[in-house]
């Protein structure tokens, strides 16, 4: 049951793109990462570009994305797999124009420290 959270600044995407970005995402999240599509949620959130800096100073676009997953589901090389096309596919939607000082970061979150649905994920391991 993984989340992503997807920041973005200095895009002016429309409904559709977004949940283009979201599909993809989530998609990607199956492929790299083997986790199930129809558990995995992905929130976008698009802010103004006054309110991110790199290197102390505000750049034109910027995104970062955190990724919320389960500790031991996922190989070193999975997560750099996932890292370097998570990369690309916010690079692409943001038309190539992302800093290098752009994150890709999975978190691995202990089984008993979150859940979906009322219960922990070590719960759901024990069932």
């Amino acid at each position: 049951m993984p989340f992503v959270h997807a920041r973005l600044a200095g895009i002016n995407a429309r409904a559709e793109e977004i949940r283009a970005l979201q599909q993809a995402i989530t998609r990607l999240m199956e492929k790299v990462l083997n986790k199930r599509a129809d558990l995995t949620a992905v929130l976008v959130e698009v802010s103004e570009t006054a309110f991110w800096s790199i290197g102390g100073d505000t750049v034109p676009v910027a995104a970062h994305l955190d990724v919320f997953v389960t500790r031991g589901t996922n190989s070193e090389a999975e997560k750099a797999a996932f890292i370097a096309e998570a990369h690309a596919l916010i690079a692409h939607f943001c038309d190539g124009r992302l800093s290098e000082a752009t994150y890709v970061v999975i978190q691995d979150i202990d089984a008993e420290a979150w859940g979906y649905g009322g219960r922990t994920q070590a719960a759901r391991r024990v069932a």
